[in-house]
């Protein structure tokens, strides 16, 4: 650890979760390495809670070259240096950060109070009176500056002391400023956007009792989080609340008791009950958003368009294609109304649709490219399904969130209710992966006059997160809606589409056993499903097909079919450990250069998101600002430098989960199914993994297990209310 000493001289960034980047005037430096850098300016980065220009500052970190950004000084922690002797105490008082006090007052309560004279200030306002020619309002005001300066250092240390860490310290500090110990004297669990629940939960616990009524309110509201991020639910019964606050938080209490919890709660406007539905009020706020938003969408006339079958027709002639009824039909009221809903399974045309209809959109309002750009919205819920969207359509698409410009530090969209997007027409693809929370935050951003192409499949895998919001949409009945049913093979033995439809129809036949152009099945016991793919990988290799093009799909990480042992066996198979290649171990992970890896959360900033697959490029040992490791990571030409810190929002991706899969589209798909993947084996489940197949799928394991998964309805029946809000609407307006 290296230390430098001097002036902040200028902000180039600063974050909101006090994430600072400046230019440095150094001053003094502890180490003899960092002497040339007294006198001169650096670059810094790091974690400070109130950065300015007139403090001195003694940073503690290390000095070195990024490769992207060149030389700067990383500091880890920093202090501010405290004015010692009388020059420097002078100087401090004469600051802008004294309010009242110039140079001549600053020589003279230095004269008067000497060396000690900021410790003689903090302690007592009055010996200020002792300083000749003072008044009690310059006094005051000299006295209520000098409190200020010192009251954020206060702040991080009384912050540290109860178990916050620096980071976490300096984020709040950021954030709240002097009330900070305010919200943590009257209710710290106000800070867990900032700090997890867990530890505020424990430093809470080491001052209060269990069954304190704060904490029970919190736990209450936090065990509903909970729920819905595990379940999907909007709204929650008061039997679930219970089983939560007591298995979750050793809250145990009768009804009656958790009945009085809930209705402080509700006194408090922090939850809604309605007809015993119990609903965080931020989910009953945004279905309700949601439906209002969509009927005022809706209250917009569908559009007086003439000769749409025509210019249908001489479409289909430009582009060499014949659309059935259902997809003209599709077609026809995504170009008319403000809100249609396209759903339909693999093979089914979506694609095709999507294509005409934005084409179609261009020539009738005579678009130019720069136009077309500027009125024209395409979006999916991850990277790899925008990607796809953009390579059908030959036109820019981007993720909901880039789209609504999601800025990760507050959890906030830049684009929303006060700040909209006006494209005229935004299409969306992937919407049964669209949860509450997003779908309103994007019907909030965009234009009430906009048109809404809504596509998807109905049968796929809910959000991970609260809602049902394709599928309640569709129900409502309160929008055009169009469900593609025709499945057109790439040829006369493909099967693909044809499976994914008997699957969703629990209707197999006997030709899941047939080996086809695109599929096939190979039986195999649980016990040896590891060995079979190995063998099914290295002869599809031998045929020339391409590793990149294989993606193994399976339902969970866990056993010894599970995903975390397929890709050890895979990584060994497919990129073997060599002398040629640098390596990192992370945990009990070994990632290793020219590694496929699955990206697990969104980082809008590096341009890369949750459900992205990229290759692991190069991994090198970085000398300076301090020895660390870098990883560079090639997202399809997007490449981005991790930290040894960073992979933890990485995994391997030879094989991932179905569930990361969704908005994605694979070559050659290899789906294990055995029982030991238990209540994981469902239908929409494995229909989602089927649809995933773009040229061949196959299929490995126990026909018994792939049976009985066709007819397991297991699916998580979501407590959603937007159906019955959109009805309600509707009806009365």
């Amino acid at each position: 650890m290296q230390s430098i000493e001097g002036k902040i001289r200028n902000k180039i960034y600063s974050s909101e979760s006090g994430f600072f980047v400046g230019v440095f005037k150094v001053k003094d430096v502890e180490e003899k390495e960092l002497e040339d850098l007294v006198h001169k300016t650096i670059t810094i980065t790091g974690l400070i809670a109130d950065p300015n220009e007139e403090d001195t500052y003694v940073l503690h970190g290390t000095y070195g070259k990024h490769d992207r950004y060149g030389y700067q000084f990383q500091f880890q922690s920093y202090e501010k240096k405290i004015p010692e002797g009388k020059e420097a105490i002078i100087e401090f008082l004469s600051s802008p950060l004294i309010k009242g006090c110039g140079l001549k007052t600053s020589k003279q309560i230095v004269e008067t109070l000497g060396d000690n004279a900021l410790n003689r200030i903090k302690e007592n306002k009055n010996n200020l009176m002792l300083v000749p020619n003072m008044t009690e309002k310059k006094a005051n005001n000299i006295y209520l500056s000098v409190l200020a300066y010192s009251k954020v250092d206060d702040t991080l240390i009384k912050l540290q002391n109860l178990g916050f860490t620096i980071a976490e310290s300096t984020r709040l500090v950021k954030r709240f400023n002097d009330k900070t110990l305010v919200i943590v004297e009257e209710n710290l669990y106000q800070l867990k956007d900032y700090v997890p629940f867990a530890k505020l939960d424990k430093i809470f616990l080491t001052n209060h009792d269990l069954y304190d009524k704060i904490r029970m309110e919190e736990c209450m509201k936090e065990g509903m989080e909970i729920i819905s991020n595990s379940s999907g639910d909007v709204y929650y019964e008061l039997e679930t609340i219970q089983d939560i606050l007591k298995n979750t938080f050793k809250i145990i209490l009768e009804k009656e008791d958790i009945q009085k919890v809930l209705d402080s709660l509700e006194e408090k406007n922090e939850i809604i009950i309605e007809e015993d539905k119990i609903y965080l009020k931020k989910y009953y706020d945004m279905e309700c958003s949601i439906a209002n938003n969509l009927k005022k969408m809706m209250d917009h006339p569908p559009k007086n368009l003439k000769n749409i079958s025509e210019k249908i027709k001489n479409l289909e002639e430009y582009l060499g294609v014949s659309y059935n009824k259902d997809q003209k039909q599709a077609i026809e009221t995504a170009i008319i109304n403000p809100i249609s809903i396209i759903s339909g399974g693999p093979g089914t045309g979506k694609t095709t649709i999507v294509n005409a209809i934005t084409k179609l959109f261009i020539e009738i309002y005579k678009l130019s490219p720069i136009d077309t750009l500027a009125n024209i919205a395409l979006l999916a819920p991850t990277g790899r399904a925008a990607k796809k969207l953009a390579t059908s359509t030959h036109l820019p698409a981007m993720t909901i969130h880039r789209y609504l410009k999601w800025n990760k530090d507050t959890n906030d969209f830049g684009v929303n209710e006060w700040n909209k997007n006006h494209q005229k027409l935004i299409i969306v693809d992937e919407t049964s992966m669209i949860d509450t929370h997003l779908f309103s935050s994007l019907l909030n951003g965009i234009d009430q006059s906009a048109q809404m192409v809504l596509v998807g499949d109905t049968f796929q895998l809910p959000s991970v997160g609260a809602g049902l919001i394709l599928n309640d949409l569709v129900e409502s009945n309160a929008f055009p809606y169009t469900s593609l049913e025709t499945i057109y093979r790439q040829s006369e033995n493909s099967y693909i589409p044809i499976l994914a439809k008997e699957i969703k129809e629990q209707n197999l036949s006997e030709s899941y056993l047939e080996k086809k152009d695109d599929y096939n099945f190979l039986p195999c016991e649980g016990k040896n499903l590891k060995a079979m793919i190995k063998k099914v990988v290295e002869k599809s290799m031998e045929k020339g097909l391409k590793k990149e093009e294989i993606q193994v799909l399976a339902p969970m990480y866990k056993g010894e079919n599970g995903i975390d042992n397929l890709n050890a066996m895979l990584q060994e198979l497919l990129n073997p450990k060599d002398s040629a290649k640098k390596e990192i171990t992370y945990y009990e992970t070994t990632y290793r250069e020219k590694d496929k890896v699955l990206q697990l959360v969104n980082n809008p900033d590096c341009n890369v998101y949750n459900g992205d697959i990229g290759y692991i490029e190069s991994i090198k040992e970085v000398l300076l600002p301090k020895k660390h490791i870098e990883i560079l990571i090639d997202f399809e030409g997007n490449r981005v430098i991790y930290q040894t810190q960073d992979l933890i929002s990485i995994k391997h991706a030879y094989a991932i989960t179905i569930h990361k899969s969704q908005g994605s589209e694979f070559p050659i798909v290899l789906l294990p199914i055995t029982k030991s993947y238990h209540m994981m084996l469902y239908n929409k489940l494995v229909y989602t993994g089927v649809s995933r197949a773009k040229e061949t799928l196959i299929i490995i394991g126990e026909k018994e297990a792939f049976l009985t998964s066709i007819h397991n309805n297991y699916s998580n029946n979501r407590k959603t209310s937007l159906k019955k809000r959109i009805t309600r609407i509707f009806q009365c307006e």
